[in-house]
């Protein structure tokens, strides 16, 4: 039971499930506002913004810090941006829509902000449904190719959010800072830079490339894209 307590998965598990404790906890007492779909939609849409960001950043924390271990723990991260997005997607076409189909595809065709936010949560589902080790060795390289999606993906959800809000942007504008900086702190390594450079234990490039290898035989495939395996 102690090895259970101390194992860092199952407290990360834990602290992803707490937004949706949160709302479940609101929604039992009361708490969700005069506008409890609203409510709901719009926190379970920046939790899953909240969760690729965090997904994006495990590569570049992990360089920087030369923690490798932190690779462990993005898989359930990126699964977890995805389980939140699904509830947002869910409250939207059962609890706003109520399953109108024809509704829907209008709002998809008329509102650009849904338009972005759907082709988003689309281009999820198979970084989700591929993000396992079978699937890994079954694309080979294709995988790599396909979970460099999360980059798109996470500017579609900031785009969808931008849209969204009509007065105060200051969160939306917030979300795209970070994912700006995410995106310009992994040009570095693009360029083979940076490694060399960082004084506080960053693993350098020819132990990293050794690092690969060794990850490779062993089935983990660690490279530089932010996806959602654990070794992505």
């Amino acid at each position: 039971m102690g090895r259970v307590l101390r194992n860092p998965k199952l407290w990360l598990f834990a602290a992803c499930l707490l937004p949706l404790a949160r709302l479940v906890a609101l929604g039992a007492s009361g708490g969700l506002g005069a506008n409890p779909i609203e409510f709901i939609t719009r926190s379970t849409g920046t939790w899953t913004l909240v969760g690729l960001l965090v997904t994006l950043a495990v590569t570049p924390l992990r360089r920087l810090t030369g923690r490798a271990g932190l690779i462990r723990y993005r898989r359930m991260l990126g699964l977890f941006a995805f389980f939140y997005a699904c509830l947002h997607f869910t409250t939207y076409i059962w609890l706003d829509q109520f399953f109108d189909l024809a509704g829907i595809g209008k709002d998809i065709v008329k509102r650009p902000f849904i338009t972005v936010g759907f082709a988003a949560f689309v281009l999820l589902i198979p970084l989700a449904v591929t993000s396992n080790h079978r699937m890994m060795r079954r694309l080979g390289r294709r995988w790599q190719q396909l979970h460099r999606l999360i980059y798109p993906i996470a500017l579609l959800g900031v785009i969808h959010y931008l849209w969204l809000v009509k007065k105060d942007v200051t969160q939306p504008l917030i979300f795209g800072a970070v994912l700006t900086l995410l995106l310009i702190m992994r040009l570095p390594w693009r360029l083979g830079a940076l490694q060399t450079l960082w004084p506080f234990g960053a693993v350098k490039p020819a132990k990293a490339g050794r690092r690969r290898a060794d990850d490779a035989r062993k089935g983990r495939g660690v490279n530089a894209a932010g996806s959602f395996s654990r070794g992505q």
